[in-house]
């Protein structure tokens, strides 16, 4: 990654590596102990703490796991763009992720997340297959909306995860009023 694009020199990009603080490295440092057989255990524990603190993972990210797991970055590069919930693209402020498995699929949740993407201005048909791009996301930065497999609430359906909270037993009708608590 360089600090200007060819384009707009002016338009500096900053590396996440280049934002590690103290007390980010202590926390991992911390994470890394619970994995004292294979440091590479603790590749997606990582992960998610680094994206959940940067909000995606670029490159320098992860250059920067590879390198305190002893690890080539190819290692920590297939897992990003293995796993559909990690992104390389940072998403919304708020993102809505919502229940797409059988049990949610059959109590509607193909209209609940129609009826979420209206909600937040997003266009419903839009594709997004995961693997390190980042879900859409509303004009405006604030949200993003996706398909997610099994949140593991099938007896509440159909449910979505906003950010860390879990919503059960959504209507289309209650959607304005859960949007409406992240605004």
């Amino acid at each position: 990654m360089t600090a200007t694009t060819a384009a707009d020199p002016k338009a500096a990009t900053t590396r996440q590596a280049d934002q590690v603080t103290p007390e980010f490295e202590a926390a991992i440092d911390e994470i890394v102990t619970h994995y004292p057989v294979s440091k590479r255990s603790a590749s997606l524990p990582l992960l998610h703490y680094w994206q959940n603190t940067f909000g995606s993972v670029d490159d320098s990210g992860i250059e920067w796991i590879a390198a305190r797991l002893e690890l080539q970055p190819i290692n920590i590069y297939e897992l990003v763009t293995f796993y559909p919930w990690f992104r390389r693209e940072a998403a919304g402020k708020t993102i809505i992720r919502v229940c797409r498995t059988l049990a949610c699929a059959m109590a509607g949740s193909y209209e609940v997340k129609e009826k979420f993407c209206s909600a937040v201005g997003l266009d419903p048909l839009a594709e997004h297959h995961g693997f390190g791009e980042a879900p859409p996301t509303s004009a405006d930065g604030k949200f993003s909306v996706e398909f997610v497999e099994c949140l593991a609430s099938c007896g509440s359906a159909p449910v979505a995860l906003i950010n860390n909270t879990l919503h059960e037993k959504i209507t289309p009708e209650s959607i304005p009023g859960i949007v409406g608590q992240y605004q």
